[in-house]
């Protein structure tokens, strides 16, 4: 049985040779398009697709919006996000907000495919290289978390670790010297570290530097 799709998408070219495609494949079936989140909306809702592939970036209703409307009327309907954005803090709100897929658009077709067959089977789909940029962040807030460093603090300690004098990482950080040196001296006592060795090896064991 074929997974009935609808397309939210401003751009017509763009929907055309999504219809296309899918057209191809025998387990996918187009039954409608919008050009923004309210038409989206309204064809949801008298269609009442599987599957909905769905851009962020629209005039009038973002896609954003759309998609914490639409899950919070249908909880179980299956959304992909197609966008441009690579940004991993737009990853985490389309996910949170109920999103089941989000694929770029410079993806390959299959890729695009695959991720489709993933969420209509049930499953969750994250681009690659978005989820690589996730797990890394995600591992690197919980080393800091368990170090009780705030993301201020932790790039003060990677400056440090990098051999950077106060001047250095105050100009970088476009703080003022003396604000360096009170982070460094709250790292410190934090992490019960004196010397400059300590806090290199630390930066080092914690993952917020890599030494070759």
């Amino acid at each position: 049985m074929s997974q009935r799709v609808l397309l939210i998408d401003d751009h017509a070219v763009l929907r055309s040779g999504l219809r296309l495609l899918l057209q191809t494949q025998p387990d996918f079936e187009v039954v409608g398009e919008a050009a923004d989140g309210a038409q989206g909306l309204q064809e949801i809702r008298k269609i009442k697709p599987d599957l909905v592939i769905l851009d962020l970036s629209m005039p009038g209703l973002g896609g954003l919006e759309t998609l914490k409307r639409v899950t919070a009327e249908q909880p179980w309907l299956k959304i992909v996000i197609l966008t441009m954005h690579d940004d991993s803090e737009f990853v985490r709100t389309a996910i949170t907000a109920g999103a089941k897929g989000y694929v770029l658009k410079r993806a390959a077709d299959t890729e695009l495919l695959n991720a489709l067959r993933i969420v209509g089977a049930g499953g969750t789909y994250i681009y690659p290289s978005v989820a690589a940029q996730l797990i890394m962040e995600s591992g690197r807030e919980s080393k800091v978390q368990a170090g009780k460093l705030s993301a201020r603090e932790a790039e003060v300690l990677q400056f440090i670790a990098l051999g950077y004098t106060q001047q250095e990482i105050a100009e970088r950080l476009a703080l003022s010297t003396k604000t360096v040196e009170t982070h460094k001296a709250r790292i410190s006592e934090k992490l019960g570290l004196k010397t400059r060795a300590e806090l290199v090896r630390y930066a080092v064991n914690h993952g917020l530097v890599q030494m070759d």
